[in-house]
């Protein structure tokens, strides 16, 4: 019987641009991966063993994309529930020729519970989380004990949780949610400096301009 869990996001019927759609048509076949509920092996999935990273909510994918760009040493396991996000970075896979992205679109506490192993994963990104701003809607907020304790499993020893956002009331919540968390450590004394992997995103820009902060909390697994 499935345990049921309070899901962190709505699902929007957001726009799905004609580039997206045919990039969903003829590439998530190809980098897409169907939610199961059953253990997957990574290293078959990406058909290679390198360092596994897992990222939660990657939004239109532009700093999913860049990272791995960046880093084709790394595979880079994406989850999203949007359709029109999971179709633009598929069209971004096609136009940089990104071999190291694979995509499940599906809840993340699902994916993370049924299919990743524990003791997979080198990292972990969530980067921009919804803030769920309003106090009523705090419960749905991503970054809670349990997801935490779940994820920090899923890591190997010596993997790496990162997180950013840039409401400082959430970051609050996040910094004490990981530093009650017994199997993760804290690289930084309180928050972290911005890892050089992490482009500013564009929105992220014009908030620093607008004097709007952001917060990185850079956590690990000790070895």
């Amino acid at each position: 019987m499935e345990r049921a869990h309070i899901r962190s996001y709505v699902l929007r019927q957001g726009r799905v641009s004609n580039a997206q759609q045919r990039s969903l048509e003829t590439l998530l076949p190809r980098f897409g991966v169907s939610y199961a509920a059953g253990l997957i092996d990574l290293d078959a999935v990406f058909g290679r063993t390198a360092p596994k990273v897992l990222e939660i909510g990657f939004g239109m994918g532009e700093t999913t994309a860049a990272i791995a760009q960046a880093h084709p040493d790394r595979d880079y396991l994406a989850i999203e529930v949007h359709s029109p996000g999971v179709g633009s970075l598929l069209k971004q896979i096609g136009e940089m020729n990104l071999g190291n992205i694979r995509i499940i679109q599906h809840d993340a506490v699902e994916v993370l519970r049924d299919m990743i192993p524990d003791n997979a994963l080198d990292g972990a990104h969530i980067f921009f989380p919804d803030p769920w701003h309003k106090a009523r809607h705090k419960k749905r907020r991503l970054i809670q004990p349990p997801l935490v304790a779940m994820l920090a499993r899923k890591l190997k020893p010596g993997g790496y949780l990162h997180v950013a956002t840039d409401w400082q009331d959430y970051a609050e919540q996040v910094l004490a949610v990981l530093s009650a968390e017994p199997l993760l450590h804290n690289t930084a004394t309180g928050y972290a400096r911005r890892p050089d992997y992490r482009p500013l995103t564009k929105f992220e820009q014009r908030g620093l301009r607008l004097g709007h902060g952001v917060w990185d909390m850079l956590f690990k697994r000790p070895a």
